[in-house]
C-alpha cells in the first residue's frame, strides 16, 4: 500500500472503534485494522447494563455493530489482516500484515487483553452462559444465586467480596491451601459470612443445557472429584474466573515501555514513543470496562490529531 495515513488503529474493539470515530470526524485519514470480528471480548456478552445511553436489551454485538456503522459514517477505512510486525520508531510508523504493509504518521494500539482461561472442559461453550471473567460486568445477573470464583490472588479475592453484594453465597476455589492475596484483602474475605472456600481444588469440567448447571471440581492432592449442581429452585449458578489477564502486546515488546506486559501511558494515552498511543485493556489501568475503553480511544485520537498538527 503506497498511501501514508494520518492515523492507523490496530484493533476494532470499543477503544479502537471509538478512536476511529474521533479520528474520522476530525478529518484525519484513518485506517482501522482488525484480524477478525469487530468488538473484541465484549461481543461475548449477551447483556450489557452499565453502558451509558444503551438501548433496551443491549448486547455486546448490538453495541459494537452500532459503533462500527458510526465509524464508517465518518470515512474510516478498514482492512482485515493479521499483523506480523510493527515498527513504531521514526516519523512514519509501519505495520506489516499477512496481506499488505501499511504506513501512518501516528498509530493507536488497541489490541486489548483477554482473561486467562479457567482451563476446564466445556469452558468455551458456557462463556456468557454462566461463566464470566468480569464481576463488574456480570454480578447483577447472579443476584440471589450461588457463585463460584476461581483464583486466589488479589483480584480474585477482591472480586469475590464484591460479588457478595449480589450473590446468595460465594465460594472461592483455589488450587492451593492458602490464598495469595494481600493479608488485608484475605481478612475481609475470611470475615465475610457469605464467602466459603474449596481448597486444593480446580474446576475440571462444566456442563448444563442452556446455561451453566453443574461442574466437576477435582482435589489436586487426593484426586477426589466433587460434582457441584445448581439447586432445582435456582436452575443455574455462576462461575467467575480471575486467574489473570493476557494483554495483546507481544508485537510491541522492546519498542515501548511496558509493565507486566501492559503498555504504560500517561493520561493522554501517550506511550514512550512519539506518535504512538495506546487505548483500552492493553494499557496499564485500574478499570477495564467498555466505557473506559471508549474514553481511552477518544483521548488517543484527539492526541494523535494534536501530535500531527504540532509536527
Amino acid at each position: 500500500m503506497d498511501k501514508t495515513y494520518d492515523l492507523i488503529i490496530l484493533g476494532a474493539g470499543p477503544a479502537g472503534l471509538t478512536a476511529g470515530i474521533y479520528g474520522g470526524r476530525s478529518r484525519l485519514s484513518t485506517l482501522l485494522i482488525e484480524k477478525g470480528m469487530d468488538g473484541g471480548q465484549i461481543v461475548q456478552t449477551d447483556a450489557i447494563e452499565n453502558y451509558p445511553g444503551q438501548i433496551d436489551q443491549e448486547s455486546g454485538i448490538t453495541l459494537m455493530s452500532r459503533m462500527s456503522v458510526q465509524a464508517a459514517k465518518f470515512g474510516v477505512e478498514r482492512a482485515t489482516d493479521i499483523i506480523q510486525e510493527v515498527h513504531l520508531t521514526g516519523p512514519v510508523k509501519q505495520v506489516i500484515g499477512e496481506r499488505d504493509t501499511y504506513e501512518s504518521k501516528t498509530i493507536i494500539l488497541a489490541t486489548g487483553a483477554k482473561p486467562r482461561s479457567i482451563g476446564c472442559i466445556g469452558e468455551e461453550a458456557f462463556r456468557g452462559r454462566g461463566i464470566s471473567y468480569c464481576a463488574t460486568c456480570d454480578a447483577a445477573f447472579f443476584r440471589d444465586l450461588e457463585v463460584y470464583v476461581v483464583g486466589g490472588g488479589d483480584t480474585a479475592v477482591q472480586e469475590a467480596v464484591f460479588l457478595t453484594k449480589f450473590a446468595r453465597k460465594v465460594t472461592i476455589i483455589h488450587r492451593r491451601d492458602s490464598l495469595r492475596a494481600a493479608k488485608s484483602i484475605q481478612e475481609k474475605a475470611f470475615a465475610n459470612p457469605k464467602i466459603g472456600f474449596m481448597w486444593d481444588s480446580v474446576v475440571a469440567e462444566v456442563g448444563g443445557e442452556d446455561a451453566l448447571q453443574w461442574m466437576s471440581v477435582k482435589n489436586v492432592k487426593t484426586g477426589a472429584v466433587t460434582k457441584v449442581t445448581a439447586s432445582e429452585a435456582d436452575g443455574v449458578f455462576g462461575l467467575f474466573g480471575f486467574t489473570g489477564m493476557i494483554p495483546g502486546t507481544d508485537l510491541y515488546k522492546g519498542q515501548i515501555n511496558m509493565e507486566n506486559g501492559y503498555i504504560v501511558t500517561d493520561e493522554d494515552m501517550k506511550t514512550s514513543e512519539d506518535g504512538v498511543f495506546a487505548a483500552g485493556d492493553l494499557r496499564r489501568k485500574s478499570l477495564r470496562q467498555v466505557v473506559t475503553a471508549a474514553a481511552d480511544g477518544a483521548i488517543a485520537a484527539a492526541m494523535a490529531e494534536k501530535y500531527i498538527e504540532e509536527c
